[in-house]
Parts: C-alpha cells; structure tokens; sequence
C-alpha cells in the first residue's frame, strides 16, 4: 500500500470495516437460516418437513458455517430424492461438486442408521407377522443399490431371523447365484426356513426368466432337506415383488 492509499484509508475509516460486516452480514444470514430450518424441523416433524430441508440439517452438521442450500439442491438433482442421496455410493457423492470426505461420512451415518433402525424391527419377531416391517428393512438395504445383491434371510423354526447376509454382489443387471451354496450356508446355520431377496438397479422389479429359474431350484433343493422356503422379494425402486404373493412359490 502506497502512503497515498494509507491516507485515503484514514480519511475513509468506513471502508475496511465495511469489506468485514459483509462477512459478518452473511454468517448471521447464515445463523438465521440454519436457526430456523432446525426450529421448523422441530415443529413439524420428519413427515412435515421437504426433502430438501432435511438434507440441509444433515449438511449442517458436515459443513458447520457454509451455505448448503445449493449443495442440498444439487444432491436432490443427481439422485433423485433423499434416499437416493444417502445412498449413494461414496464415488458418486464424490463426483458432486461440494462433497468431500466430512459430507459423505454423514450421509453414511444417516444411512447406517435408518438400516439399523429398520433391521431391529424384525430382530427376534416372528418375520411372517412383522412383514411390513420385514418389506421396510429390505427397501431401506437394497432398494437404492447400484448394482444387484442376492442375499438371504435365515429363519429359525419358530421364524425369528437367525442370520441376514449377502451371498452375491453382481453387476448393474445380473448377480450369480448358486442353489447349493444356499442350502449349504442354512445347514451351517442349522436354519429351518429362507426368504430370499435380491435388487433390481434399474428399479423394475419384474421377475426374470432366470430369477424364476433360479427360485425354483432352490426350492426344490430347499424341500429334499426338510427347509421351507417363504419367500422370494424382489425390491425395486418402484417397488417390490413378492413371489409368493404372485403364485410363483
């Protein structure tokens, strides 16, 4: 700075500390905002509240001072709704500009979470009369996966879970799947009944020639051994497919 420009910051003492309060303006338009987003939150509830707004109040957490409003929209735009966000593989939320690692790993918490609170629905139930809660904890695993997974539930003889794991991870439109490693893996367990389930990422849950094909063997596999099969679901994004429901069992 030029002694000129020293006295003319002297005879305008106004205009540093201009240059500062929109800073201060901004982070207090900021407090305001995030203040009231969490008062609506709330209020309302959950039910009550947009997508959007629900996405900020986790970004808060993430990005304690920055505006997250555009960040929130754009998360919306890439996949579609909030579940879709949370979701998300943490590739994709990467490639999102304004994500980095403290966004991603709470959005992992809060899906973390929503699986954990579904799952311990149907913990030491009877599955059969909790179904709902059963449908609610496969869409919350699987409904937004982007590529197929086959997993199987495994059920003791009163039909209390015993054991929920993913035998197969598969590509966008297919996953491998091996009757006899079923049957095997429910031995192990000394399980008395199966549901299976698997994904569909293009979110069609319509059954293939193959996954009919597929369930059949099982089943019959499943039935020499004295195991019951209940079930096969197929969760999509716009819905899911029971087998049972639809004769196919």
């Amino acid at each position: 700075m030029t002694l000129h420009q020293a006295h003319m910051m002297d005879a305008l003492p106004g205009l540093q500390p201009h240059r500062i309060s929109i800073s201060h303006s901004r982070e207090a338009e900021q407090h305001g905002h995030r203040k009231r987003v969490r008062d609506r939150f709330l209020k309302a509830g959950g039910d009550a509240t947009p997508e959007s707004e629900l996405l900020e109040l986790v970004l808060f957490r993430a990005i304690p001072r920055r505006e997250v409003r555009s960040l929130a929209r754009r998360l919306l735009a890439t996949f579609g709704d909030f579940n879709g966000v949370i979701a998300a593989s943490p590739n994709r939320l990467s490639a999102v500009q304004g994500v980095g690692t403290s966004v991603i790993q709470e959005l992992k918490v809060v899906e973390a979470a929503a699986q954990t609170m579904a799952r311990t629905k149907v913990l030491h139930r009877d599955v059969l009369s909790s179904w709902d809660a059963l449908l609610q904890y496969c869409r919350a695993k699987m409904a937004n996966m982007e590529r197929e997974q086959f997993r199987v539930l495994f059920l003791d003889r009163r039909n209390r879970l015993i054991a929920d794991e993913a035998l197969q991870t598969g590509t966008v439109d297919h996953v491998p799947v091996y009757p006899r490693e079923v049957i095997k893996r429910a031995l192990e367990l000394n399980a008395s009944a199966l549901i299976l389930v698997h994904n569909h990422p293009s979110g069609d849950s319509t059954p293939s020639r193959d996954d009919i094909a597929m369930t059949r063997q099982i089943r019959q596999g499943a039935e020499t051994l004295g195991l019951v099969l209940h079930d096969h679901l197929i969760i999509g994004s716009s819905g899911t497919y029971s087998f049972r429901s639809n004769e196919l069992i």
